[in-house]
């Protein structure tokens, strides 16, 4: 069988503020609408909130019009946040309960090439079980899977399945996956937490797959926190994150489940201290990459130019399932490497960088299993 992973980041819209050509065109924004939900939630509404409030929105004109602006939208549900006066504009709420509203992020659609070419992908990666992260929902899983893939000449998925994560944006982790193998259970762990509180950013799901040789093939596919400043903060989530993820695999190895991959955009480099729960020797996992089975392009990373500082995706096995690799690899055709896409090979549909089918490449691994 053939197993992959794939950061396809979205399917059919995206956030405006994760779409600009590069990240420092869009972090500001996804900054601000971190710390204007923040203030809006709290139950009391200070003259210093409300100052900081008003003076982020207006750094995005529209916002204070009641407009959407280029990356943020303001919605209110019951009664207004902002009121238009001859002063300009008020805040004359005093607390979360007295409105009923949130910020959010403006979508826009992504390119039509980018989106056939995305299937493009999947079709060469020609997985059995496929995992995919930054999708936008499930409803959106199953039009790709059935409407673009057979557009672009590639076999549908059997099944589709998704559980929505914690995040607001429409990123979360997902299963595209054919007959015969079969979903056994799946099991969500959005709503994890630890002394510090809640613990995934999107989830940590678990699949378990029923394979035609009987075995059973657990995945525990994630979305590990960006490196959205500040450093420290999100260090630490990260930290929580795979240490968290570290204790289901060990509980489900001491169980008895022996076939287990740990999968997805863990948005942080081999050595990194807040991935060696998962990377440390003491965990028995094996990095895909580091597999003796493992062909590569003679790039290291898996992110866009493909950098050892952009090593980002994984594909670990369990010791049981490392033994069972006989081959694996890397795709990289989707992404548009360098200034002027010259830097690597990519499909002969891309003629400009925004109809990459994504920033990250794809790993796969063939499993006797």
């Amino acid at each position: 069988m053939r197993l992959a992973t794939y950061n396809v980041e979205n399917l059919f819209r995206r956030p405006a503020a994760m779409n600009q050509a590069t990240w420092a065109q869009g972090n500001p924004a996804l900054a601000d609408l971190r710390k204007l939900n923040q203030w809006v939630n709290l139950p009391t509404y200070s003259n210093s909130v409300k100052s900081q409030i008003l003076a982020t929105m207006g750094k995005y004109p529209g916002l204070l019009t009641r407009g959407d602006s280029k990356f943020l939208r303001l919605r209110e549900i019951r009664d207004k946040l902002v009121r238009r006066r001859a002063a300009g504009p008020q805040i004359e709420v005093n607390g979360r309960d007295e409105w009923v509203g949130w910020f959010e992020l403006v979508e826009e659609d992504l390119d039509d090439q980018a989106i056939l070419n995305t299937g493009r992908i999947l079709g060469l990666v020609n997985a059995d079980v496929q995992c995919v992260m930054e999708v936008e929902n499930r409803t959106a899983l199953r039009r790709f899977n059935e409407q673009v893939l057979t557009d672009v000449g590639v076999s549908p998925f059997d099944h589709a399945m998704l559980i929505d994560g914690n995040d607001e944006r429409g990123i979360d982790v997902g299963l595209l996956h054919r007959a015969p193998f079969t979903l056994q259970s799946m099991l969500s762990h959005a709503e994890d937490e630890d002394a510090a509180g809640e613990i995934f950013s999107r989830d940590c799901a678990e699949y378990s797959l029923r394979t035609p040789a009987g075995n059973t093939l657990l995945l525990l596919v994630n979305h590990f926190k960006s490196k959205l400043p500040p450093p420290a903060a999100s260090n630490a989530k990260r930290l929580r994150q795979a240490t968290r993820v570290r204790e289901i695999y060990d509980q489900r190895i001491a169980e008895g489940v022996q076939f287990i991959g740990i999968l997805g955009d863990f948005n942080d480099t081999p050595d990194s201290a807040p991935l060696q729960p998962l990377l440390e020797p003491a965990s028995g996992l094996t990095d895909i990459m580091q597999h003796p089975a493992f062909t590569g392009d003679g790039r290291p990373g898996t992110f866009a130019n493909g950098a050892a500082s952009s090593k980002i995706d994984y594909l670990l096995l369990s010791p049981a399932l490392a033994a069972r690799v006989t081959a694996g690899g890397i795709e990289r055709r989707g992404v548009w490497g360098g200034v002027n896409g010259t830097l690597f090979p990519h499909l002969p549909e891309m003629t400009r960088s925004v109809e990459a089918a994504s920033d990250h490449a794809a790993l796969w691994v063939e499993l006797n299993v």
